[in-house]
């Protein structure tokens, strides 16, 4: 099962759809995690949610602007009993857009003295567990139906 997750809304929906694909196999069908595969593509709007805590801190103000939600200096989806870190502990995976934290890296960049390369190859660094930088988010998409992953809108 693949999740596709564009937007700040979309994450806590991802976060409780992904859980249930674990939980529902395993109660339904007796399959532990490791025989469940649960991939999520974070991509547009979403993809500052597949870096981990130190980018938050270094450029939450930056991330939570664009996304339109309240400033933090951690990572608002690693939080609670469904936290994506919670979900890698269970063999989720993570696919993160390189062209939206391309975007993202210029607006960090923008007025810092620092590349944007240089932003984005700290971004590249700092995923969250069990996280991959994808060419593009809409191409890792297309690559998971290839393969036969159901797919799973979370907006």
């Amino acid at each position: 099962m693949f999740f596709d997750t564009v937007s700040a809304a979309g994450i806590d929906d991802v976060r409780h759809y992904a859980s249930n694909v674990f939980t529902a196999n395993r109660t339904g069908y007796s399959l532990e995690s490791r025989d469940v595969g649960v991939l999520v593509i974070l991509r547009h709007n979403a993809t500052p949610y597949g870096f981990n805590d130190a980018m938050w801190a270094k450029y939450g103000s930056v991330f939570t602007a664009e996304m339109k939600i309240a400033d933090t200096k951690t990572n608002p989806a690693n939080a609670g009993g469904e936290s994506l870190d919670a979900l890698s502990g269970q063999g989720a995976l993570f696919g993160v857009c390189a062209m939206a934290s391309g975007r993202f890296a210029s607006l960090a960049a923008r007025g810092s003295g620092v590349t944007v390369d240089a932003v984005l190859d700290e971004l590249r660094k700092n995923l969250i567990r069990n996280a991959h930088m994808t060419p593009a988010g809409i191409v890792a998409v297309g690559r998971a139906q290839e393969r036969g992953y159901a797919f799973g809108y979370a907006g």
